[in-house]
């Protein structure tokens, strides 16, 4: 999708790839699965210090939870790599039958409302003083935020033919450089 709008996309898995990139995503998936692997190959420490230095940075669904600062219900010793001032509670609409989609209004990436698909999603439960919610549920629950570089979203944007959100990251990586 990336390399779509012009993007060199490359997989990251190494500290020495980290090095060679101008924005990262951080995908879905298992949140604590990545924590893990982050150690293992030692990149957890460089990411941090990437994101702590202004790399732009786009979290969707476990990559949010990997970018709050606080995990609310992860397993026995799951951290995060921080950045966006947010605590963040995983699988906090249920299982994956539990997936749902709706429309939001996000007036970041304009008209007309953003159709969002939620699969086993972490919720923003709490939003720190210099972060924006982005889009909130009926409810107001707060599923997609930014702060500085860093951009999260608590759905799958990649699920649907709108690829407004990975547009608005990409200018933000463009003018970054």
């Amino acid at each position: 999708m990336l390399r779509g709008f012009g993007a060199d996309a490359v997989p990251v898995r190494r500290e020495r790839e980290l090095a060679e990139i101008d924005g990262l995503v951080i995908p879905g998936g298992e949140s604590s699965v990545m924590d893990k692997l982050s150690k293992t190959f030692g990149l957890r420490d460089a990411l941090r210090k990437a994101i702590a230095d202004g790399l732009p940075v786009y979290g969707t669904c476990a990559g949010l939870i990997l970018l709050s600062t606080k995990i609310l219900d992860g397993i026995e010793g799951q951290e995060s790599f921080g950045g966006i001032d947010i605590d963040v509670r995983r699988n906090a609409f249920g299982s994956q039958t539990d997936s749902f989609e709706v429309d939001l209004d996000v007036p970041a990436i304009g008209d007309p409302p953003l159709h969002a698909v939620f699969i086993r999603a972490p919720v923003v439960e709490r939003v720190g003083p210099e972060v924006s919610a982005l889009a909130t549920l009926n409810d107001g629950r707060v599923v997609a935020v930014e702060q500085g570089n860093l951009l999260g979203t608590s759905f799958h944007p990649e699920m649907t033919e709108d690829h407004r959100f990975h547009e608005y990251f990409l200018e933000r990586v463009r003018a970054n450089r």
